[in-house]
């Protein structure tokens, strides 16, 4: 049978292999993978719960540093990640195409609209809402630095 697991279920998953989100949904590594991300190649994933969607845009199995996710927030969207410890350490940056979203990392209240780009780590808990009538989209970096995991200076 087939499962479709919640964003927030993704998210423990992940934290607890150690991996990013968008790592679940990317091919294996491989030293043949095209370093080339056509869009209909691109996995597409929609939150059962919030209707949000994920599109993965790095080539998949193409190894790299860097992920790139573009995202659709609905109108009236809550997506709640209780970011935990990872085994390295996950940079991230949010940078809003269009709409506008509020984010809520533990206690702090970011409003964020087109053109503004959030700089943040996966190790708090995250809250994404979109307030408004329309959709937002937004690309999310994602930058994984295992020698920064046991690093008491980040």
């Amino acid at each position: 049978g087939e499962s479709s697991p919640t964003a927030a279920v993704l998210d423990r998953l992940a934290a607890g292999l150690g991996v990013t989100l968008a790592s679940l949904f990317a091919r294996q590594e491989s030293e043949a993978a095209s370093p080339l991300s056509r869009r209909e190649d691109q996995p597409v994933w929609r939150d059962p719960e919030s209707g949000y969607t994920r599109r993965n845009l790095s080539a998949s199995g193409f190894r790299s540093p860097i992920e790139l996710v573009e995202v659709v927030l609905p109108p009236g969207a809550r997506v709640a990640y209780d970011t935990a410890h990872r085994a390295a350490t996950v940079h991230q940056q949010i940078w809003i195409i269009e709409g506008a979203i509020e984010l809520t990392l533990d206690e702090e209240i970011f409003r964020l609209g087109a053109g503004d780009c959030l700089s943040m780590r996966l190790d708090r808990p995250t809250l994404f809402r979109n307030l408004a009538d329309a959709p937002a989209r937004y690309v999310v970096a994602l930058a994984t630095d295992p020698h920064a995991a046991h690093n008491p200076y980040r």
